[in-house]
């Protein structure tokens, strides 16, 4: 019984280690295993000796506070949800993403989600958490690799909001810079735009400073290819396809309005007048997006042709996608000869871990865990034992058989020839001496008879101590019918005592689970 439980214990032991090991380090790795930069689309005007410049696009990390799920403030449960988010994003961008060596990085905006309602403190408080996740508190991290950002609708909130809290602008632009602006990227020209600031009212200070860098860059003479950046996607007519990426249902467009002239509190694409009009001042070859949290690939149709947006997912797990995302960007370097647009800008949509289902594989391992050691048998499944039975009656039947053909070996045989003249051979048959059986007996010198009236006497006595016996059995039988109850209780305890395996196999790798949330938690 011992040896079944040792390893019962020893099989779930390993089987948790290998689980921790996987859920919590090895899919991580296998995001980057998976995933590789775009390869570019080779034309007659684009050589493969071309040089491209890396980049890594990241959307909506969208920080949880205490407006996320409305949550007490310093609660319990909001201080592990937050932890395990922030791990989870941590992460990824060191096994996931950084692997990639990416030129440089590009937020799409809300890095923060109760960024306009927070306090002071709260706000300092995000942004501390926001640089430990994604290492910009490490030295040399943030210079090594550039980092660029764009303001969602989390950040600063739509134009609505900004006459009543101008302080938001403030507070972002101080950390995150500029919310409009333009980088060169090898030779693609990356146009950042303040999107949520685009569909405000037209006489609007912050509304009138996004259009007018937008109409300055418009006059540009339109040497190098162009990446449109925003935030909130462009306009889509209701109910259009996003693409087989997507995990959740398509969501349509909604508005809803501040008050008159006070601009938009929320909307999930910009109105079609704006996008039309963006697509045309900046004629972009590509659009890229996020504030969905889900995947969705988009064909816009322009005057001079089509434009692809891609709406990138979050990098969260806990934005309502099952399955988050990133995606890798592949662009002309300056060194490349070539000037035509096709084949610039090349991008691949990379899946990190779904982090839910890790969760719940967890809770299934831990059910099927409890089951088995309940429920597991005392003398275990009894494979070995009935290997061994089985070997036991196959050396039997062996044996068996042996015997036989010894048997008709050694036996004699006689010829008979019938009526007709024809010979058989007829097995003899064996003489065996008979010894007869007498009741008497010798004891020493002593004859011994064992008489009719002496067996008589005999039986009579066995007879009636049988019936004393099955008369005094009957309280006996009443207690047994009694027991089945008591036997069940106790095997019921004695199964509940089992439970220690468990108090085992958690000493064992509760250990192995705090050391992989931490070493990936502390700062490099």
């Amino acid at each position: 019984m011992m040896h079944s439980f040792t390893r019962l214990t020893v099989f779930l032991c390993g089987l948790w280690a290998v689980t921790l090991l996987y859920g919590e380090m090895v899919a991580y790795w296998a995001a980057f295993w998976t995933c590789s930069w775009p390869q570019p689309r080779l034309s007659s005007s684009f050589p493969m000796t071309d040089h491209y410049v890396t980049v890594a696009v990241l959307a909506d990390p969208q920080l949880m506070d205490r407006t996320s799920h409305g949550l007490p403030p310093k609660s319990l449960l909001l201080e592990a949800a937050q932890f395990y988010t922030d791990l989870y994003m941590r992460r990824s961008f060191h096994s996931s993403i950084l692997p990639f060596k990416p030129d440089l990085i590009v937020f799409l905006g809300d890095q923060f989600d109760g960024g306009p309602f927070l306090s002071d403190e709260e706000w300092q408080e995000s942004l501390n958490r926001f640089k430990h996740i994604f290492s910009l508190n490490e030295k040399g991290r943030d210079l090594a690799i550039p980092i660029y950002y764009l303001s969602g609708n989390h950040d600063i909130g739509y134009a609505g909001f900004h006459s009543q809290y101008p302080k938001v602008i403030s507070h972002y632009e101080k950390e995150f810079g500029a919310r409009n602006y333009q980088i060169s990227v090898g030779k693609i020209n990356f146009i950042v735009v303040d999107a949520q600031t685009l569909d405000g009212p037209k006489q609007g200070k912050e509304t009138s400073l996004s259009w007018d860098f937008i109409k300055n860059i418009s006059n540009d003479a339109p040497l190098n290819p162009k990446v449109l950046l925003t935030h909130i996607p462009l306009y889509r007519p209701n109910d259009t396809p996003c693409g087989s990426h997507r995990s959740s249902s398509v969501i349509n467009q909604r508005i809803s309005y501040a008050g008159t002239d006070h601009g938009i509190s929320y909307q999930n694409y910009l109105s079609e007048e704006t996008s039309n009009h963006l697509l045309d001042l900046i004629r972009p070859t590509l659009v890229l997006s996020g504030h969905d949290h889900d995947q969705c690939t988009v064909i816009h149709s322009t005057p001079s042709g089509t434009v692809t947006e891609h709406t990138v997912g979050t990098i969260s797990w806990q934005q309502g996608n099952l399955y988050p995302s990133f995606m890798l960007l592949s662009a002309r370097s300056a060194s490349s000869n070539s000037t035509n647009s096709e084949g610039a800008v090349s991008t691949n949509l990379c899946f990190l871990p779904m982090q839910t289902h890790i969760y719940i594989w967890y809770l299934t391992q831990f059910v099927i865990t409890l089951v088995l050691i309940i429920m597991w048998p005392t003398n275990g499944l009894g494979l070995s034992d009935k290997c061994m039975s089985y070997i036991r009656a196959m050396k039997n039947n062996l044996m068996s058989t042996s015997k036989e053909k010894d048997e008709e070996e050694n036996c004699e045989y006689e010829m008979v020839w019938d009526a007709d003249g024809s010979m058989h051979l007829v097995k003899k048959a064996r003489t065996t001496v008979s010894t007869p059986k007498s009741d008497t007996g010798f004891t020493g010198r002593r004859k011994v008879v064992s008489r009719p009236t002496a067996k008589k006497h005999l039986q009579e006595a066995e007879a009636s101590v049988s019936v004393d016996l099955s008369w005094e059995s009957k309280p006996e039988d009443t207690a047994k019918v009694q027991r089945p109850s008591k036997s069940k209780v106790r095997t019921v305890v004695q199964r509940l005592f089992r439970l220690r395996l468990l108090v085992i196999v958690a000493a064992v790798n509760v250990p192995l689970y705090m050391m992989l949330l931490f070493k990936d938690w502390i700062d490099r």
